[in-house]
């Protein structure tokens, strides 16, 4: 069986640049038509579910790659993210890209949201205010 390189090629350098904070070379990986899901987020601009990146970035000290599957017009990755010692949460993701023309037309992003609910509250913020529309 081969890899659809250009889905792997895709996927991977939206991966890669939301991981280094690369929001421009994220968004250029999103096609017409994009829309994103996360248990936090619902948004259909190429870049409003990258809003707040930065401040993600400030807590996560890697991101493992357990999996990552491709076929010619979905891939899936599935990695841990880790973060620092104060938050002190490995999140085990899924990742669920749909594809056109090479492009990232939806990603889902599945994760247990509780563990991040306690930061939220430490810092005041509920789930209904972190949920939001990009």
């Amino acid at each position: 069986m081969t890899i659809d390189t250009t889905t792997r090629g895709t996927v991977r350098a939206y991966h890669e640049a939301r991981f280094q904070g690369d929001v421009t070379t994220a968004a250029a990986q999103i096609g017409e038509g994009f829309r994103f899901r996360s248990p936090f987020i619902t948004s259909d601009s190429p870049t409003g579910h990258l809003d707040g990146l930065d401040g993600l970035l400030g807590i996560v000290t890697g991101v493992e790659l357990i999996s990552e599957l491709y076929g010619e017009t979905e891939a899936t990755l599935v990695y841990d993210v880790h973060t620092t010692p104060a938050i002190g949460i490995t999140q085990r993701t899924a990742e669920h890209f749909r594809l056109r023309d090479g492009r990232i037309t939806s990603i889902e992003l599945i994760f247990d949201a509780g563990p991040w609910q306690a930061i939220m509250s430490a810092v005041g913020t509920t789930h209904d205010e972190a949920v939001r529309t990009a």
